[in-house]
């Protein structure tokens, strides 16, 4: 099975929400920013998530729904597939 990646720039977050409302994998919390679920900060400080083949299509749409543009959705090779 292919394996996807959400990659998340939590620090250009505007806290538009627009992700919670496609996606249970994201939360606004108290700073008014969204949190990506279960989720691992990587040495770029960019925060990243594993997803499968059926989360695909949900995070492609919360992704394309961010007004700030810092949800990046890439395929196994590092292909973009969003936003």
């Amino acid at each position: 099975m292919p394996k996807f990646l959400i990659k998340y720039d939590r620090e250009g977050c505007i806290g538009a929400a627009a992700c919670a409302a496609v996606s249970d994998k994201w939360k606004i919390v108290e700073d008014g920013k969204a949190d990506l679920l279960g989720s691992k900060q990587d040495e770029a400080g960019w925060f990243v998530l594993d997803i499968t083949e059926e989360e695909l299509q949900k995070e492609i749409e919360a992704a394309k729904a961010c007004p700030a543009l810092v949800i990046h959705v890439k395929d196994e090779n590092g292909n973009s597939l969003a936003p």
